[in-house]
């Protein structure tokens, strides 16, 4: 029967000594095969719905109303493309994500931009309607 003490491990007699670097090795091994497999999937629905936003805000309204969130939207799908490629997936998604919500604003501030003007054209309209109105009112009548 063979003692091991616990005090000195080198004394264990049954195996050969492994030297720390093999341990290293081993255990670097292992932590990037986990890794390998830990990582995230390719966001592909998100990089999806990011390039169906950005195309669906890609107008002309919008390019006048919001040009700033709409180049934001553009560089952030850019950049999400680069990180995809770069196999960054995390990063790929988060800008996926950003570029989403910025097509978004992009479109809604356009649309209330085109509301705005629709408002003042009927108060417009409104205003000339009521001085036809006064000047018929007003105009003898023979």
């Amino acid at each position: 029967m063979k003692v091991i003490s616990f005090a000195n491990p080198a004394r264990v007699s049954s195996r050969a000594p492994v030297s720390p670097s093999v341990t290293l090795g081993v255990a670097a091994a292992a932590l990037i095969g986990l890794g390998g497999c830990a990582s995230a999937p390719p966001p592909i629905e998100q990089m999806a719905v990011a390039e169906a936003s950005v195309q669906r805000a890609t107008t002309t309204s919008t390019s006048e109303n919001a040009g700033v969130e709409l180049q934001a939207a553009t560089a952030k799908m850019a950049s999400a493309r680069q990180a995809l490629l770069s196999k960054d997936y995390d990063r790929a998604r988060q800008l996926a994500e950003q570029a989403d919500v910025d097509a978004q604003v992009a479109e809604l501030r356009a649309q209330s931009a085109r509301s705005r003007k629709a408002a003042l054209e009927s108060r417009d309209a409104a205003r000339a309607l009521r001085e036809e109105i006064s000047r018929k009112s007003a105009a003898p009548t023979k």
